[in-house]
């Protein structure tokens, strides 16, 4: 293969370098093509074709269904690892030691205490509030009570950012879910776990003991590290261009949760289980929306099925259905709900009209179960899905910042009007 790519513009030929990954991805380096065309640049309408950056830390193959954490198989890690040593791996490159390992857990727990006037910011929201946007206004306003920007050349103010935000964030989520409930606020207990004490923090109820149930912390603790990255999807990319201003770490961390929110991204799971109530209030018939979703007439769409990237099949996905049989079998939950979403996804893998197109559940679907069994309302799924991705975007930010990349400044094909005279407002 060549190393270089052609291109002609009116008759004139343009050479630029092709630059290829580690897995054999090849790129086409048109960082010059404005300067030397003098004008042209390439449109891209939701960067589908086009590299942001050259990156060491998630590979992904949607066609393949494969997707790994700095060369480790989401299968291994989700089997063999704890959500603590996946964040250490993705934000510093290397699965940790134990001792590694023990002093980042110890790091995170001694920096798990907020400032008490964040508790006055979180009593300020009404119960209406969406948690999205509470969870958002937090980590944001976590600047605030550390207004010194991060030392990116230095190690040691880099950990000490990274520790903080992995033991304040949870706290926070778990402020933002009590707070919607009426529960007083708690901050966990240090003798526990990560994962442990996330959920601590949540359920306890005041006036009882909390009982940990290790099949829902095996839950959870896969599906945060199923969440904990996935390449340059639209909350990352959004972390990595709000830092590339060098905005502080907090900071580009609320941005990312901003666009985590949305229905096309984040909120996906949320979607899914409103699609199920909405089957479940119309009489709960699986066979009536499975032909809806046929019909390319209908406007009905099968939330949490099929993916934007995976082609053949989530590989997430495989992983947490066997998580959700699990929780469910273990806590016996009966919900009309959760035996719509069985009845869909028995159907679904049978019939030959998703079989065909490779229409599988997604870890979306999955991911909504196993929060609603959980007792974790509808409103809260995305908040978890950003509990899980905090060490992924952390460890982008970090690297965009130690790559030292330029600004984000995407540019646009002008469509609106030329030049034209100014008219005053009586020859309007």
């Amino acid at each position: 293969m060549s190393d270089k790519a052609t291109l002609e513009i009116d008759g004139k030929k343009y050479e630029f370098p092709l630059v290829v990954g580690t897995e054999k991805e090849v790129a086409v380096d048109i960082s010059s093509l404005r300067s030397t065309t003098d004008s042209v640049i390439t449109l891209d309408p939701g960067y589908k074709n086009t590299g942001s950056c050259q990156s060491a830390i998630t590979f992904l193959d949607g066609e393949k269904g494969v997707l790994r954490y700095r060369g480790y198989s989401i299968e291994e890690l989700a089997e063999k690892a704890d959500f603590l040593e996946v964040a250490f791996l993705l934000i510093f490159g290397e699965l940790p030691t134990k001792e590694q390992l023990d002093k980042f857990h110890a790091d995170i727990k001694s920096h798990s205490v907020v400032d008490e006037d964040i508790r006055k910011i979180v009593d300020a929201f009404p119960k209406s509030a969406h948690p999205m946007g509470v969870i958002a206004s937090l980590t944001s306003a976590l600047t605030a009570f550390n207004p010194s920007s991060v030392n990116v050349n230095s190690e040691e103010d880099m950990y000490k950012a990274i520790v903080k935000i992995l033991g304040k964030f949870p706290v926070l989520v778990a402020w933002t879910f009590r707070k919607k409930h009426g529960l007083p606020l708690d901050y966990g207990d240090k003798n526990l776990g990560y994962v442990e004490n996330i959920l601590k923090m949540m359920f306890k109820q005041p006036n009882e003991d909390y009982v940990l149930n290790p099949v829902v912390i095996n839950a959870l603790g896969k599906l945060l590290i199923l969440h904990a990255d996935h390449e340059q999807n639209c909350s990352t990319s959004t972390v990595r261009i709000a830092g590339s201003s060098h905005v502080g770490l907090f900071a580009s961390l609320s941005t990312g949760i901003s666009a985590l929110w949305g229905p096309l991204h984040g909120g996906a799971n949320q979607a899914v289980l409103e699609m199920l109530e909405a089957i479940n209030n119309d009489g709960g018939d699986t066979a009536k929306y499975m032909a809806k979703a046929k019909d390319k007439d209908d406007p009905f769409r099968l939330m949490g099925f099929g993916h934007r990237v995976y082609k053949n099949f989530d590989p997430r996905a495989k992983i947490i259905k066997k998580a959700a049989d699990e929780v469910l079998s273990n806590l016996g939950v009966e919900d009309p709900i959760l035996e719509i979403a069985k009845g869909l996804e028995k159907e679904a893998l049978k019939d030959s009209y998703f079989v065909d197109r490779k229409l599988y559940p997604n870890v979306d679907f999955y991911s909504g179960i196993i929060y609603r069994a959980m007792g974790i309302p509808t409103d809260m799924f995305t908040v978890m899905f950003a509990l899980g991705r905090l060490p992924g975007w952390i460890s982008q930010w970090r690297e965009m910042r130690l790559n030292k990349e330029p600004i984000g400044r995407p540019r646009q094909i002008y469509i609106g009007e030329t030049l034209r005279p100014f008219k005053s407002i009586d020859k309007r």
